[in-house]
């Protein structure tokens, strides 16, 4: 009997028709579901299980909504790419750089405090210019420099005034000197699929591809490669994107997604990406 998957997103966008055409190319039974047309019964544990098959693809653009989608599938006894622990480490830049520094992983100095007066010494430790971010969120959401006490005073101020209990976590990066790029990686299982250098675009300092930035295929050295491969392990593996930059002192890591986009990468690298992510789905589902 034919493995049946399932496709759980909120918004269908490249990505999930690309793995929508690379299932049915390859005669996969995979269901594509809405998440927002869902309701799941959580105190009966075998309801509903069956219109998920055995291993279901989460792709939600919502955070939240992804990880708690997750954890209810997986109390159903179905797995999920990825698992609630992984979804949960890497959807949290705190928890994230905690276990990148913890495994050795060179990371960027981060500090993280919980009022804008501790937030403000945290910035004049690390010195300007400094980066403030939220953490959770992506596409560059709300991420700002801070370049001198002024600026941080009125961000901080800004943060403090948004209600949002999420915002009163300040985490604050050193801004890494780096080339106008980054270097975003997709890894499926144990093996690195693509990488590619994502250049800032026209204006702006950040280098997502959702912000009009650029992709260029990126050879990777062994050694970064093993140390992409150690950030993927340490969060708990799966498909992820692990994202690097370039510094004086060397690579460090910055951040691995867990709902990873790579519209980018298949296009630059010229890699089947979805196919890749299908097999794997395939091979989780026979284990």
């Amino acid at each position: 009997m034919a493995p049946h998957l399932s496709l759980i997103y909120d918004r269908i966008r490249t990505e999930e028709k690309e793995l929508i055409n690379a299932a049915e190319k390859k005669g996969v039974d995979l269901k594509a579901i809405d998440a927002k047309e869902l309701h799941l019964t959580i105190t009966e544990p075998e309801k509903g299980k069956e219109n998920f098959g055995s291993v279901t693809i989460e792709r939600c653009v919502s955070h939240f909504r992804g990880l708690h989608v997750t954890a209810i599938l997986e109390s159903k006894g179905i797995n999920v790419i990825n698992p609630y622990s992984v979804a949960a480490i890497c959807g949290n830049k705190l928890l994230c750089s905690i276990y990148l520094a913890k495994a050795g992983i060179p990371t960027p100095k981060t500090i993280v405090a919980f009022t804008k007066e501790e937030a403000m010494k945290a910035v004049e430790e690390i010195g300007y210019p400094a980066v403030i971010k939220p953490v959770f969120g992506s596409w560059g959401r709300l991420i700002a420099p801070l370049k001198d006490r002024e600026t941080t005073q009125s961000l901080l101020e800004d943060r403090e005034e948004m209600g949002n209990p999420l915002y009163q976590i300040f985490y604050i990066q050193e801004m890494v000197e780096r080339p106008p790029r980054d270097i975003r990686t997709v890894v499926v299982g144990d093996q690195i699929v693509a990488s590619i250098y994502r250049y800032s675009g026209p204006d702006d300092w950040r280098t997502n591809i959702a912000r009009g930035g650029r992709a260029e295929v990126c050879n990777l050295t062994e050694d970064l490669k093993e140390m992409i491969l150690k950030a993927a392990k340490v969060v708990g593996g799966g498909v992820l994107g692990v994202d690097a930059m370039e510094t004086k002192s060397g690579i460090v890591i910055h951040e691995v997604n867990s709902t990873v986009e790579f519209k980018g990468a298949m296009s630059a690298s010229e890699v089947d990406i979805p196919s890749k992510i299908i097999d794997y789905a395939l091979k989780l589902s026979r284990n």
